[in-house]
């Protein structure tokens, strides 16, 4: 077994990481406090962008941040490109099936825990998609004992993630709700690479595919336009409580329509 860092940064690259898996998740809550509100496609658009938040910013490029202090001494690592993108689209397509359900089903525990299960499922299959893009000459194995550690904290984060973004209301409860969250995927991506164990090969070539800094260097600049785009969005759009009010005057006009008698008609009674 060869001598594995994961913090070859000190402490810059965790609390990068965290960084950025406080950012998705608190933008993606402000996201699905406006889906609450909202009905129909307006909600679906909002689920949408809160699962772009939270899968693709707070999970996925959470996890390559953590990668960059990942090193095997005296190893080259690179990634397989297509394989880590896959791992970006499962991060997001999961967690948005998950909100989806709990957006439109609420969070009663027949919906919550299988949304829950599902989506946390999910997020390990990204952890472990994107470990196994890593092309090293050696061979990786895994702890079971870790996974299956890994596994229960990511759908414990997942069912928690999905309770808030129905259930938390109020600037600071959201800004609580992201923090925890962030420190529930920290905790999964560090406790799942605590499991990791590498042996180096000798005499096998250089590995092929893209560094961690190449494949970061694109996803940051993306995710970077995605939140500021997000927060543009968020900040334009009306809040919960304007689109809650604002459903009430349209039900209200809606009943008044109703109600009102076509011109010409006369008086009952």
């Amino acid at each position: 077994m060869h001598h594995m860092q994961h913090f070859g940064y000190g402490p810059v690259t965790p609390v990068a990481a965290y960084a950025m898996s406080f950012i998705g998740s608190l933008l993606g809550l402000r996201c699905a406090a406006r889906a609450r509100a909202g009905g129909g496609t307006e909600r679906v658009s909002w689920l949408v962008l809160a699962a772009l938040a939270i899968g693709g910013a707070g999970i996925w490029v959470m996890h390559f941040i953590a990668m960059l202090g990942f090193t095997v001494h005296g190893t080259e690592i690179r990634y397989d490109v297509r394989l880590t993108a896959a791992s970006a689209l499962i991060a997001i397509a999961i967690v948005g099936i998950g909100m989806c359900l709990v957006g439109f089903g609420g969070t009663r525990a027949r919906i919550l825990l299988p949304a829950g299960a599902i989506t946390g499922a999910g997020v390990a299959v990204m952890h472990y998609s994107g470990m196994a893009a890593m092309n090293m000459p050696g061979n990786v194995s895994y702890d079971l004992i870790w996974v299956a550690v890994s596994v229960v904290i990511a759908v414990v984060a997942a069912t928690a993630a999905l309770w808030f973004s129905v259930r938390v209301r109020g600037l600071l409860a959201t800004v609580g709700a992201a923090a925890v969250m962030g420190v529930a995927v920290s905790g999964m991506h560090y406790s799942g690479m605590a499991g990791m164990t590498v042996e180096i090969v000798p005499g096998l070539g250089a590995p092929s595919g893209a560094t961690a800094a190449q494949l970061l260097l694109p996803s940051i600049l993306a995710i970077s336009v995605l939140t500021v785009v997000t927060l543009m969005i968020i900040s334009l759009a009306p809040n919960e409580t304007e689109m809650a009010r604002t459903a009430e005057m349209q039900r209200l006009l809606r009943e008044r329509r109703d109600d009102t008698p076509p011109a010409g008609t006369p008086p009952r009674g």
